[in-house]
């Protein structure tokens, strides 16, 4: 296992309005793996993400990508530092077609002729219904395709980090193995992921590290197959709801 470190954050606090939501937060996430950030609902999971992009600057402490601080970088300029987001809304344009969102998300590309065609059959490969529905409007996608579409776009051109939220959220459970086992197809192709989940299963398939958060800090950090393999630590750091998941 890799010591480097893609990410890095110490110390880092969130204010939103008159709410502190991020006490301190330290998390590393190693280079070229799959780190799941995990924790009841309101634990700052998603602040986490969304300070990390800019979007809700950190109040305090320092955010490390590559070695560069991207603390008070503007949202447009961490992107453009090879970092995606993909928000648990998706963020996809409804009334776009597929080909249409896949387009305006590969920045570099005026036109479809402007994409790498073997990144584009990747894409398809990981998710058929891209393919498919290639002309649809992304808004007539089932929930499913629409997270494909959303994970997509993301990946359309090589990223230093995806950031990931919920991807597995309301999704039928044979969706749900697709996304796992593109998720898998990613991390062979040695992107760094930090991804949220609240499907404990969803998580021990996928996780190399874990990061468990609560009340806007980390509480527990290390091996996802060892929090898997221990239903005591799961019990006292997640509560039963999580680890009921099918």
């Amino acid at each position: 296992m890799t010591d480097k470190n893609l990410l890095t954050l110490e110390g880092v606090h969130t204010h939103i309005g008159a709410y502190h939501i991020l006490h301190g937060m330290d998390l590393k996430v190693p280079v070229n793996q799959l780190t799941m950030l995990l924790g009841r609902n309101g634990a700052g999971k998603t602040t986490t993400l969304r300070t990390i992009m800019g979007l809700w600057p950190a109040s305090q402490g320092r955010i490390m990508l590559d070695g560069q601080d991207i603390t008070a970088l503007s949202t447009p300029v961490i992107a453009r530092s090879g970092v995606a987001y993909v928000p648990e809304s998706m963020g996809i344009f409804s009334d776009l077609t597929v080909r249409e969102n896949i387009l305006l998300a590969a920045r570099s590309a005026r036109t479809l002729d402007d994409v790498d065609t073997r990144r584009l059959e990747w894409i398809f490969d990981l998710f058929p219904a891209m393919k498919k529905f290639w002309l649809h409007p992304a808004g007539k996608l089932s929930g499913g395709q629409k997270q494909m579409l959303a994970v997509s776009r993301a990946i359309v051109e090589p990223r230093k980090l995806l950031l990931i939220d919920e991807p597995s959220k309301g999704l039928a459970p044979a969706i749900i193995q697709n996304m796992i086992e593109a998720f898998r197809a990613l991390k062979q192709a040695q992107t760094t992921i930090l991804l949220v989940e609240q499907n404990f299963n969803f998580a021990k398939q996928l996780g190399d590290t874990v990061a468990v958060m609560d009340d806007g800090r980390v509480v527990h950090s290390g091996s996802m197959a060892e929090l898997a393999e221990d239903a005591e630590l799961q019990a006292r750091l997640l509560g039963l709801s999580l680890g009921a998941h099918p």
